[in-house]
């Protein structure tokens, strides 16, 4: 009989025990709110984003002589992302072919890389609201005797695999020869070389390289329909939406304008991308 009542008692105070732990622990749903609070757009590291982009694309976003990223589209994000409320970014030169699947599996929260925005990206990725539109240009030597898009038929064309010129290239120049490289430094380097008869890229960053190895901007391209955005993981809607706030302020107090006078000088500036009051000439 004492045997019987010692074990009653010992497991009345173990079940005590269990309901004082019970009452003490936070419930699962606290748990995940808390979680949520300090990681509000699903970071991979909260209070940090990690940011895609590229080494060589200037004046978009590259690197300069002491190895720091810089460019219109790194000021741009950095501005943005201290918005939101965020100071540390980190930013990582990628192989542009393979940025957009980084940041869709990820690797990386953001692309940051002048990305236009195409139904077939938006597949793998979802994008902030548009920052940036131009022109897509086709850069050659002198003597290449390359000044229409007919004058391509049957030359060696570069292109940086992945990229907008590479999709418009495959669709438009049939009758050229696409010879894809990772970067616009190999592929300006085969240029040189000799390897290819020209190499299409972005109007910006042409205008940089022709005056370095004095080339010509042969052919130029509208690109307004492909705006550049903001690259993000699928399913993250409260990142989306603080981007595309952040972005519209950068835009409405005159941070985009000036930095893209900075970066982009004497080139025309789209309008949509301007304070309200400045649009269509208010």
């Amino acid at each position: 009989m004492k045997s019987t009542r010692l074990t009653r008692i010992a497991g009345s105070v173990a079940f005590a025990g269990l309901l004082a732990l019970t009452a003490c622990a936070p419930a699962a749903s606290d748990s995940t709110e808390d979680t949520a609070d300090a990681n509000p757009y699903g970071l991979i590291a909260p209070g940090q984003i990690r940011v895609a982009t590229l080494g060589d694309a200037k004046p978009y976003a590259f690197t300069d002589e002491s190895g720091e990223f810089t460019g219109f589209d790194v000021e741009l994000f950095t501005d943005v992302a201290e918005r939101i409320g965020i100071d540390d970014v980190v930013f990582t030169g990628q192989d542009f072919s393979g940025l957009l699947a980084a940041v869709a599996n990820g690797q990386f929260d953001v692309g940051v890389a002048a990305i236009g925005i195409t139904e077939e990206r938006e597949q793998t990725v979802d994008f902030s609201d548009g920052y940036l539109a131009g022109y897509l240009t086709v850069m050659a030597s002198p003597d290449a005797g390359v000044s229409d898009a007919e004058d391509l038929a049957g030359k060696r064309l570069g292109v940086v695999q992945g990229t907008l010129q590479d999709a418009y290239a495959e669709k438009n120049f049939t009758e050229t020869e696409l010879v894809r490289f990772p970067d616009n430094n190999a592929a300006v380097s085969g240029l040189n070389s000799g390897t290819i008869d020209a190499h299409f890229l972005d109007y910006e960053a042409a205008k940089e390289y022709a005056q370095q190895y004095g080339l010509v901007n042969a052919i130029d391209i509208p690109s307004f329909d492909a705006p550049a955005g903001f690259a993000i993981a699928k399913g993250k809607p409260e990142f989306q939406a603080a981007l595309n706030e952040a972005l519209n302020a950068a835009m409405e107090d005159g941070t985009w304008k000036e930095l893209y006078e900075k970066w982009f000088p004497g080139s025309p500036m789209p309008e949509q991308y301007l304070p309200s009051d400045e649009q269509n000439g208010e």
